[in-house]
């Protein structure tokens, strides 16, 4: 059972979830920053994988496959392949991409499960401005494969270029669900609980001035 406050505290253990002022590259200054690179232990890895699959049990259809974008996806989306088959029995194909073309052996920027014709669930780590996902879907597109959903570990709940967030935008461009194991809600209702009073005024000042 994936437990999102246990999850918040995780995050916090590894320094993925950091509380500061953090320049982003829309010129914002948060007072938080995530970084899932730092999911770096076993026990980690374990934790995201039962929330991302957790999500997906419910969601996937006949020939289930899921995908990760180079390179943060990639851990994710083969941990996530094993969940699902250990604690639910579904058996899913699962693939990444290379950054860059490989030019020789059996070549292309596609790695792992045949994606032609299928239709894809994508496990990502944030949505910020939502650009690597669509370079995801035309990665997808290549392949003759289709967007059937997008996970993510953390929604952000943030404007972007109009009043629609990231993940809005990307729900009403490609017409696909857009899950989230944890949002920046839950972080605030995890501060609350905890008592962090200074954090969570920073971080219910910033929700005001740029959420959604």
């Amino acid at each position: 059972m994936f437990n999102k406050n246990e999850f918040i505290g995780l995050l916090l253990d590894y320094g993925v979830l950091k509380f500061g002022e953090f320049t982003l590259k829309s010129g914002r200054v948060s007072p938080y920053f995530f970084n899932a690179g730092l999911l770096s232990s076993g026990k980690a890895l374990d934790m995201l994988s039962n929330g991302y699959a957790a999500i997906l049990a419910g969601q996937l259809g006949d020939n289930p496959t899921i995908f990760g974008a180079a390179y943060k996806g990639i851990p994710f989306v083969a941990t996530t392949a094993q969940t699902l088959w250990r604690s639910h029995g579904i058996d899913t194909a699962w693939g990444y991409n290379r950054k860059e073309a490989k030019t020789h052996g059996e070549g292309g920027n596609l790695v792992g499960a045949d994606l032609s014709g299928k239709s894809v669930w994508v496990i990502d780590d944030v949505m910020t401005a939502g650009t690597a996902v669509r370079e995801v879907v035309e990665v997808l597109r290549n392949a003759g494969a289709s967007l059937a959903g997008i996970v993510i570990a953390l929604d952000r709940k943030e404007r972007g270029q109009d009043e629609r967030s990231a993940v809005e935008q990307i729900k009403d461009d490609f017409g696909v669900p857009v899950f989230a194991l944890v949002d920046i809600d839950d972080i605030i209702a995890f501060l609350q609980d905890k008592g962090e009073t200074e954090h969570l005024a920073k971080m219910q000042a910033y929700r005001e001035q740029y959420g959604v």
